[in-house]
């Protein structure tokens, strides 16, 4: 392929890409707007997973004549039957759950940082000094705990009402019961 290939288009192909794109864009809503908010979430690796895939044939379909549209719109559609399916299983199911999503986990308690789980979730102690200056902490005696998300984000609960903290909201947190029973 000529570098004059790669870089220059046919004028002419531009209706049909307006009309993938507009297509693709229609259908991405109302599919959307059917899945429900959570078609975009990042509430688990499942969920991230499906987006990456959404996006991928998005892609595809504004930007290939292989797929064609109609291929496209139908595996875009296909990928949102498979969220809605899965999601459901997952609400009706702790197995399917367990299976989909990642568990978050504690990964500091007060100044201690909690080696083994800073490990299992494979976050370095820079990644956490990066997010304890994100959440504005500016001394170790300013943190209850740090909690490494199913999402891959990662909390920083910092206050000095540490006694008023409800423990239903630790309940899934690998490795709370360190902080509930201080």
């Amino acid at each position: 392929m000529a570098i004059a290939d790669w870089l220059l288009f046919e004028p002419a192909k531009i209706p049909l890409i307006l009309m993938n794109v507009v297509l693709a864009y229609l259908a991405l809503v109302v599919l959307t707007r059917l899945g429900g908010i959570r078609s975009f979430s990042k509430m688990s690796g499942f969920d991230f997973a499906i987006t990456v895939s959404i996006g991928s044939i998005f892609a595809s379909i504004i930007m290939s004549k292989d797929p064609s549209i109609g291929q496209g719109l139908t595996a875009l559609a296909f990928v949102f039957v498979i969220q809605l399916f899965v999601a459901t299983l997952r609400q009706r199911s702790k197995f399917i759950e367990k299976l989909t999503s990642n568990s978050p986990r504690m990964i500091m308690i007060g100044s201690d940082i909690q080696e083994d789980q800073m490990r299992k979730a494979q976050i370095s102690k820079s990644d956490l000094y990066a997010k304890l200056r994100e959440a504005n902490v500016f001394h170790f005696d300013q943190i209850i705990c740090v909690i490494a998300e199913t999402t891959g984000d990662v909390s920083v609960l910092h206050t000095e009402n540490a006694k008023d903290l409800s423990p239903d909201i630790f309940k899934t947190v690998i490795g709370s019961n360190k902080l509930l029973t201080q």
